[in-house]
């Protein structure tokens, strides 16, 4: 007697697009016209996170879709506000996802996005200041509150001495020993 065959999983529903907001201000997407179809970059290794999929999704559900598209605006500006509007959700929705145990890696990648946001805010900031010129008292406030707010991994190399964690890095990778140990076995002769 001939096997039956298991019946072929059914095709996947079609994809509906994931529509932005296009107006200058967000509050005047009233209508379908407001919306275009987002181009999300398949390439972007900062999308590279596995979604949350909601167990019993809604059609208000926060879709994986949706989450990409939130990370992609959210590494653009830095602003977690405007990337929440940019995709149609609110802050609190996306906050509550976040707080998922399920959705830790959703989390991570919104970390790394806010990360990326703010770079590029100080490199604006920057730019900005740069371009204002040097006697603008508007300008020099900006480049001194971007040098005051770099990030602690960015140290001057005139303070890297004997004793400072980076120099024990170095050190560390250089000989593949701590200084630490160095000093245990001088103590020890």
């Amino acid at each position: 007697m001939p096997r039956k065959r298991a019946p072929s999983p059914p095709p996947p529903p079609p994809r509906t697009p994931l529509l932005v907001n296009k107006r200058k201000h967000e509050r005047q997407a009233t209508s379908r016209v407001a919306f275009e179809e987002l181009a999300i970059p398949e390439d972007d290794p900062l999308l590279d996170f596995i979604p949350y999929r909601h167990a019993h999704p809604r059609g208000n559900s926060i879709t994986p879709e949706v989450q990409r598209a939130f990370i992609f605006h959210l590494a653009a500006s830095g602003i977690v506000k405007q990337a929440a509007l940019k995709v149609g959700k609110s802050i609190e929705a996306l906050y509550k996802l976040r707080a998922r145990p399920e959705a830790w890696d959703f989390a991570r990648a919104w970390d790394a996005a806010l990360e990326w946001g703010r770079q590029r805010l100080m490199d604006c900031a920057m730019e900005r200041a740069i371009a204002q010129g040097v006697h603008y008292p508007k300008a020099n406030g900006m480049i001194c509150w971007v040098l005051e707010h770099r990030s602690d991994h960015m140290v001057d190399a005139r303070e890297v001495k004997r004793g400072h964690w980076l120099w024990a890095r170095i050190h560390h990778e250089l000989l593949g020993r701590w200084p630490e140990d160095d000093a245990e076995e001088e103590e020890e002769a």
